[in-house]
């Protein structure tokens, strides 16, 4: 019986010592990772940049090992008399307090010493905490991104707004009068290349406005005209032909006039058909009217054409050229704009009668293809 009672003893009290270091080990690593996630959000927020005195980062070094005493598996059964444990059991240590240098943290990358111990280290700026430090490498691909090929360009810390100081080396005199000569042309071409564009577009009206003028009044007229006019009233009323037209085609003249046949075409007879139905919908939205400037352009530009054809079919009887080509412009708009009120009169009308269907087999089958 004694035997037994020893032993019975010695299993309870390994069983506690194993215990103990399980949950040493346990509390090991969650303290581990507890630091790991302070870490994370230290570096993310920045929050211990502009403090006075700010707190001592967290240390890398990881927890010291529980020592114990005495080994367990050692034990000796002398050390149990009677039931009762001796004064050689296990004891745990404290931890030894981690008094070794703060490891450093790059910003960018987010790696220690330990990651990369031959890489370089720079504190380029008044930042404090996990924020200070930063691979020289990272740093310097961070400056490349934000100056976008102008190495002369100025650089600032994103958090504390330090620039950087950076530093070339000296390359020679020939290479700072390069440096200066592609700095000047680079400064300088946006500004010719827009004049450039601004001659171009200039010399363009003024072709246009001659070739107008010609097909207006007629290919002697015309030209006869231009010969007898001053050159500076030719260079500077030339141009403004197709600016006119341009601004001219802006002008949304068949809006207007839908609006009013909207609220008086009741009251005419001819035009009841046309607008007999006097939708109003609340719950139908405006419809609206999208504008293509490269549509404003080419109408503007082909009007003095069409003009002149539309002047040719129907007044072909009138002699003067100018005279048939501003009728058949009238003409033309005058048509074309009655056809467009027309059109933006069904738009709205099918706007208004419009009908979301249940999603059924029936409604499917009959306009799911429509």
């Amino acid at each position: 019986m004694p035997n037994i009672s020893i032993r019975i003893t010695r299993i309870r009290r390994e069983s506690t010592a194993a215990n103990d270091i399980a949950r040493l080990q346990s509390i090991n690593n969650a303290l581990r990772t507890i630091r790991r996630n302070i870490q994370q959000q230290i570096i993310a927020s920045n929050n211990e940049m502009f403090d006075a005195q700010p707190a001592a980062p967290i240390s890398d070094e990881e927890p010291l090992p529980v020592v114990l005493s005495e080994s367990t598996n050692n034990a000796q059964p002398s050390d149990v008399i009677d039931g009762t444990s001796s004064q050689n059991q296990p004891e745990i240590s404290a931890p030894a307090i981690n008094t070794e240098e703060d490891k450093r943290y790059c910003w960018v990358c987010f790696a220690t010493d330990e990651d990369d111990a031959t890489a370089s280290w720079v504190k380029p700026c008044h930042c404090r905490g996990s924020t200070k430090w930063v691979h020289q490498g990272c740093i310097q691909r961070w400056v490349d991104e934000k100056q976008k090929g102008h190495a002369d360009a100025r650089v600032a810390c994103p958090q504390c707004n330090t620039e950087y100081i950076i530093v070339h080396p000296n390359m020679g005199p020939l290479v700072v009068v390069l440096d200066t000569i592609d700095g000047v042309i680079f400064w300088i071409c946006p500004f010719i290349s827009t004049s450039i564009a601004v001659a171009c577009i200039y010399w363009i009206a003024v072709t246009y406005g001659a070739v107008t003028v010609m097909q207006v009044f007629g290919h002697k007229d015309g030209l006869a005209m231009m010969e007898r006019a001053d050159p500076l009233i030719l260079l500077v009323g030339l141009p403004t032909i197709p600016i006119t037209l341009v601004l001219g085609k802006m002008l949304r003249w068949e809006k207007l006039a839908l609006h009013l046949l909207r609220r008086h075409a009741y009251e005419i007879p001819i035009l009841r058909q046309f607008f007999a139905s006097r939708v109003q919908s609340e719950n139908v939205p405006p419809m609206s009217d999208s504008v293509s400037i490269a549509r404003i352009i080419c109408g503007a530009l082909l009007l003095p054409s069409i003009a002149s054809i539309c002047g040719k079919i129907f007044f072909g009887s009138i002699h003067s050229n100018f005279q048939r080509t501003l009728l058949g412009g009238i003409a033309f708009i005058t048509i074309k704009g009655a056809f467009k009120i027309y059109h933006k009169q069904q738009q709205y009308i099918r706007q208004c009668q419009r009908r979301i269907m249940d999603y059924t087999e029936n409604n499917v089958a009959q306009y799911g293809r429509q």
